[in-house]
């Protein structure tokens, strides 16, 4: 009995102090949830009638916590993926294919790294990156009912990895298959250079970029300054937000999700719209690998440098299982081995300033006039992006590019280099006089499309010979062709007209087409009557995308069947493919094509003579991220073209085991903004604000995107409580 009694006395201090234990743990907890809880008391956020979130907070710090909380609100799916994506692990949750995808952000970050980097960071930085995890924290907490697929806790030192702004940016350009080869196959597959910058997309992918204008006041109706801000972005990657503190920021715009900065937006004195400037800011080096005494070294001059090698351990999802698969990694000072060229190793060098990035990306938020501006560019780490620029002093500017790192031009940069001649090192940066600027040009107006800064500015644009090859390898495209013909006519600017200008449907790539195809069928003896009549709205067509024409419908087809069936010399661009369509490829080739673009209409929809919008639609069944396109659901009609027909209103369409073309890409978030005295803007969202297709902001914006019927801003406190449909603490949704 005395032994019973012992027993249960050492088990009775044994539940005590487990119990203990556990109440520590909730303590802490408790500690946590009353930090969120009280935080969440300073932050009030306002969803207007489209459902965008204004976010108010009592510091900067509260202001990210609500940012953050409510693009959780919105669309917690893309806030997560983002972050699996951008820190490397993804695979665990999509399969072993996007295994190759994780090594490539370990290769450039691993998480000892990015905590390292955070806690080197400013307070006020650090401040703000724990506001960024408390207020997802918060969320899931309060959303018990939300099941991540796997991050159930966000922490602080993430943001590092998603520092620069658009997710992707620089590191996408590394092509995960030569990582593949490489880190798997160990193959040599005589595999070439992946690209430099950002790749420019295939022949036949819409433009992954955006249009940039800036307007002075010479040709505004006001005399104010506007901007026009238009990615061409995947739809839905980005939301539309508001976030204001008693510090100074007062930012609205577009956030990709995740972010707790705007990327692309105003605030009350500034604007700024970031366009894909192509720049070679990324360079493959190739080593000199040599083995000696089991150890691996690579050349450099004279000397041998050992290779940096570490492990990579990386889960992925297979079935039901977890499997895990372990990687030896290597690099050279140039940078993470990426792939092979023949023998050759490659090592790839991008921009990593993970803390001066991030710091430049929410700073250029808070700026108030150019000279600010200009201080903030000082840094250079914005090294994916072009910027255009306009504020409420009348001045109009453009960046093109941010970081350069500066190489001996005697070799060329836009192929591998060998990294065993220390020659071709980078060696410093340009400083930001020595970059692409073009700051208030007389003609009143910048534009970049992705193209040229050459003709950013027309006569008064910066010149070629003044610059090294490397800060603007882009050539012209037909969205820049538009823009300057538009722009060179531009006057007594508003709002309304900027849009109008922006959405103008006129198509110069087939200005230069289809004349070729008409003169073909004109010069054919005897002429094919299965041709005459589809050729005759041709020859009458204006060379203008609306949901009515046929032309369009028949453009579309024959250009993009010509670009895939046709004979043009590989290595041409484009621009130079029409024009070899028009003028130079065999005139029986031309109508053979254009009789392959009938049968196919035909085929799909019943008729040749079929109209734009029966063809090219809008469609979101729900809110996964990759469609399920579907025929035989709602669908709604676009009056839209690919910008690589020259349409400045971009709308990326295509087929998806559907006889129809379903948006995809272009056109997502757009603003005009004119400065003044007060700030006023016009925007729009492809769809809608939220992604849960419960919500009445699922949608409501999608009709409108087709009939370009932009919403007004509500940038001011009392314009939003007038549009005011809910009223909101964190965590008190209910409240009104």
């Amino acid at each position: 009995m005395r032994h019973f009694l012992k027993s249960q006395g050492f088990l009775f201090l044994f539940i005590i102090l487990l119990s203990s234990c556990t109440l520590k743990g909730k303590t802490d907890s408790a500690t946590e949830v009353a930090k969120w809880e009280e935080q969440a008391e300073r932050v009030t956020i306002i969803r207007d009638d489209f459902g965008v979130p204004h976010v108010y907070g009592k510091t900067d710090a509260d202001a990210v916590f609500g940012l953050l909380y409510a693009q959780c609100e919105d669309d917690f799916n893309r806030v997560e993926r983002n972050y699996l994506w951008a820190i490397g692990r993804l695979a665990e949750v999509e399969g072993e294919e996007m295994l190759y995808s994780d090594l490539r952000a370990r290769l450039y970050m691993s998480e000892e790294e990015a905590i390292a980097q955070y806690e080197q960071s400013p307070e006020w930085l650090k401040e703000l990156c724990q506001a960024f995890a408390d207020g997802i924290n918060y969320y899931l907490y309060t959303h018990p009912e939300v099941k991540p697929r796997l991050l159930t806790r966000f922490e602080p030192w993430m943001p590092m990895y998603f520092s620069e702004g658009s997710i992707g940016g620089d590191i996408e350009s590394v092509s995960t298959k030569g990582i593949k080869a490489f880190y798997e196959d160990n193959k040599s597959l005589g595999l070439n250079s992946y690209g430099h910058g950002l790749v420019q997309p295939a022949l036949l992918e819409e433009p992954k970029g955006s249009n940039g204008f800036s307007i002075s006041g010479k040709h505004t109706a006001s005399g104010n300054a506007m901007l026009l801000i238009n990615p061409h972005t995947s739809f839905f990657f980005r939301g539309e937000v508001h976030a204001v503190s008693e510090e100074g920021l007062n930012a609205y715009g577009a956030v990709t999700w995740g972010q707790f900065f705007v990327y692309q937006g105003f605030n009350e004195k500034t604007g700024w719209m970031h366009t894909s400037a192509y720049a070679d800011v990324i360079d493959e080096f190739e080593e000199t690998i040599v083995k000696q005494d089991g150890k691996l070294y690579y050349k450099y001059g004279e000397e041998l440098r050992p290779v940096t090698t570490s492990e990579v351990a990386l889960y992925f999802k297979d079935g039901e299982e977890r499997k895990q698969k372990t990687f030896t990694t290597y690099r050279t000072h140039h940078g993470p081995i990426t792939h092979k060229n023949g023998d050759k190793w490659v090592a790839t060098a991008l921009m990593w300033k993970p803390v001066d990035a991030l710091i430049q990306s929410y700073t250029r938020t808070k700026k108030s006039n150019l000279k600010e501006f200009n201080e903030m560019m000082e840094m250079r780490t914005n090294s994916s992006n072009a910027t255009v620029y306009a504020d409420a002093d009348g001045n109009i500017a453009y960046y093109h590019g941010n970081f350069f790192p500066k190489r001996d031009t005697s070799f060329d940069y836009s192929k591998p280099v060998d990294g065993s001649n220390p020659k071709t090192d980078w060696n410093g940066l340009h400083s930001l006089e020595e970059t692409i600027r073009v700051i208030n040009p007389p003609n009143g107006w910048i534009q970049n499309c992705n193209s040229t800064p050459f003709t950013s500015a027309a006569e008064f644009s910066p010149k070629k010979e003044d610059y090294p090859v490397y800060m603007a390898p882009s050539p012209e495209n037909y969205r820049g062709v538009h823009a300057i013909r538009l722009l060179e006519k531009a006057d007594n600017l508003t709002l309304d007209k900027l849009i109008e200008l922006a959405y103008d449907p006129y198509l110069p790539g087939f200005e230069v087409l289809i004349p070729g195809l008409v003169k073909a069928y004109d010069k054919q003896q005897p002429n094919d009557p299965n041709l005459k009549e589809a050729i005759e709205v041709m020859r009458n067509w204006n060379y203008a995308v609306s949901k009515e024409s046929v032309a369009m419908s028949l453009a579309h087809f024959y250009a993009t069947n010509s670009l895939r069936n046709g004979s043009a010399p590989k290595g041409l661009n484009l621009m130079e493919r029409f024009e070899y369509y028009s003028k130079i490829s065999p005139e029986e080739e031309r109508l053979e094509l254009f009789r392959q673009t009938l049968t196919q209409i035909e085929k799909d929809f019943g008729q040749w003579n079929t109209p734009w919008g029966e063809i090219n639609r809008y469609q979101r069944i729900n809110g996964d991220i990759q469609q399920a396109f579907n025929d035989t659901k709602p669908s709604i009609p676009v009056g839209m073209a690919s910008g690589n027909w020259g349409a400045l209103a971009s709308y990326g369409a295509n087929t998806y085991n559907t006889k129809r073309l379903y948006g995809t890409s272009g056109n997502s978030f757009v603003a005009v903004v004119e400065f003044g005295d007060k700030v006023k803007a016009k925007t729009m969202l492809a769809g809608g604000q939220s992604g849960n297709p419960a919500s009445p902001h699922f949608a409501d914006q999608a009709q409108r995107y087709a009939d370009i019927k932009f919403k007004d801003v509500a940038y001011y406190r009392e314009d939003v409580e007038k549009r005011a449909r809910k009223t909101y603490h964190p965590g008190q949704e209910e409240a009104k």
